[in-house]
């Protein structure tokens, strides 16, 4: 048998299987399924369609010597998957808040910190871990047992290889391995899947010569893809990527 405390809220068809635990102010989301030995607890806010594999622990309080027993949260999207025995922690005062988007995929054993911020469609592989305060864009591939330091960002679209050290911010539309963590080409694969034209991919890839291969400083390299690239959004939001990056950006391209 289950326990269900009577102050969850369980929507409808959702299944829940023999020796899972749901604590109070618990929200689980219509259509979703919770696997046997899983424990969900205070604070979880689970959207529709969502499958919890055995052995996951969601919603624990967060592994911060600071954190005071705030009312946080672990809010989890639609259609995510969480497989056997992820790991996933609320939030602290610093935003009250831990989130997995909608679509995404978290592989066994991994571990997501309190105050993360995961993105729509993400693939985050097996025991991967991630540090607090990380913020992770949409469509992001981690591979398995990638180390993420606090309060690194990784933009949309990166995909970044297996076994990685991530100390410093990745930007957008990248592929990123080797150690220390380097700039290895556009995620051209990922972008043309994901609709983008190879116009647009070139444009990216320009944008990548001149910041990574080239071996400006970032200041000068923002300079120079400023004067010589068009404008458009994914420029944008590359070079508001770049500006922002508190913890410093990953190398660029090397010889293997």
């Amino acid at each position: 048998m289950q326990f269900i405390h009577p102050k969850a809220r369980i929507g409808a068809n959702v299944t829940i299987e023999h020796f899972a635990y749901i604590d109070e102010d618990v929200e689980i989301g219509d259509n979703s399924w919770v696997g046997p030995h899983t424990t969900i607890l205070k604070g979880t806010k689970i959207g529709q369609n969502c499958k919890i594999f055995p052995g996951a622990v969601v919603g624990a309080v967060p592994q911060d010597l600071k954190f005071n027993g705030e009312e946080s949260v672990l809010v989890i999207e639609d259609n995510v998957t969480i497989r056997e025995c992820c790991t996933l922690n609320r939030g602290t005062s610093s935003s009250m808040m831990t989130k997995v988007g909608s679509g995404t995929l978290l592989m066994a054993y991994v571990h997501v910190a309190h105050d993360c911020y995961i993105g729509k469609n993400c693939i985050i592989a097996n025991n991967v871990n991630l540090a607090g305060h990380i913020t992770i864009g949409d469509f992001v591939v981690l591979g398995g047992v990638t180390a993420v330091h606090q309060f690194v960002k990784i933009g949309d679209h990166v995909i970044v290889g297996g076994g990685s050290l991530v100390r410093k911010d990745i930007p957008p539309y990248v592929k990123a391995a080797r150690e220390p963590l380097s700039y290895v080409g556009v995620n051209s694969i990922g972008l043309t899947r994901r609709g983008f034209n190879r116009e647009q991919i070139n444009a990216i890839h320009e944008i990548y010569r001149i910041l990574f291969v080239k071996h400006r400083n970032v200041k000068n390299a923002i300079v120079e893809i400023e004067a010589k690239i068009p404008f458009s959004d994914y420029k944008d939001k590359i070079l508001s990527f770049v500006k922002d990056a508190d913890r410093g950006l990953m190398k660029g391209y090397k010889q293997a």
